[in-house]
């Protein structure tokens, strides 16, 4: 009896802990929900107003999230960098990883910046080709 109870007790505690961090990485899953293939089938098909808006709002998004990311990584970088022996150091540092990966998503962000930028840019020259 007092075996089941306390087995319940565990698989209780055990479950809260499951939930709870599902909880927490449930807002990390939702950030991009453009996949790539998306893009590359919207890529394929004929061009409208409708598809070069949602083109510019995927790559918005992407954009969100490698500035999300790169913001980890300039913390992370700030945080490494305090702890660098520059004598029995050997490259790659951690702090050079870091910085690496901060700067590789600052990049992928501007890219997807200036797609989101072109594809808005189309969309509106596609609305006024409409209204002509």
């Amino acid at each position: 009896m007092k075996l089941n109870l306390l087995a319940t007790f565990f698989l209780a505690i055990a479950l809260v802990g499951f939930v709870s961090a599902q909880a927490t990485a449930a807002p990390r899953e939702k950030a991009v929900h453009c996949p790539r293939s998306h893009l590359k089938q919207l890529a394929r098909e004929e061009r409208s107003q409708e598809q070069y808006m949602a083109f510019a709002d995927c790559y918005k998004q992407l954009q969100k999230n490698y500035l999300q990311q790169a913001a980890e990584e300039k913390q992370e970088w700030t945080r490494r960098s305090q702890n660098v022996m520059a004598l029995a150091a050997k490259y790659p540092r951690p702090v050079d990883s870091a910085r690496n990966l901060y700067e590789y998503y600052l990049s992928k962000a501007s890219e997807a910046g200036e797609l989101s930028a072109k594809y808005s840019q189309l969309a509106t020259q596609e609305a006024q080709a409409k209204v002509r």
